[in-house]
């Protein structure tokens, strides 16, 4: 359940990058972790970012989390619809379920791939 071609955060963030432009989420091991998805705090639209700034939060029925920049750059997109359906968080974290997409500037070093992400996983879940 963990897409190859994505690259992850040890804060359980996903990122597709497209060009300049990088789509993010949750992964799917972070909206199992929560449970049903009740409610998120999305981004600003222009907001400028740095990697590990706090960006929104997701609330469940269980907790709530916050969701951390993974890049340095802007946000040029969000997905508006999460606010009627977030529960897509919970369906499709790596599809409907992105968050939002960012113009950056460049690549952290520390992004994961998905054998590494793996590994990360396991262990947290023990």
């Amino acid at each position: 359940m963990i897409p190859e071609e994505l690259k992850y955060t040890k804060s359980h963030e996903w990122i597709k990058i497209d060009g300049e432009q990088a789509a993010m989420g949750i992964t799917h091991f972070a909206q199992e972790q929560l449970g049903d998805i009740t409610f998120i705090d999305l981004p600003e639209k222009g907001q400028q970012i740095a990697v590990g700034d706090e960006i929104g939060s997701v609330e469940s029925v269980k907790a709530a989390s916050e969701i951390y920049a993974p890049l340095n750059g802007e946000i040029a997109e969000v997905n508006e619809n999460l606010e009627e359906e977030p529960e897509k968080l919970n369906e499709d974290p790596y599809g409907a379920g992105w968050i939002a997409k960012i113009k950056f500037t460049e690549l952290p070093a520390d992004l994961m791939d998905a054998e590494a992400y793996s590994k990360l996983v396991s262990e947290e879940a023990h």
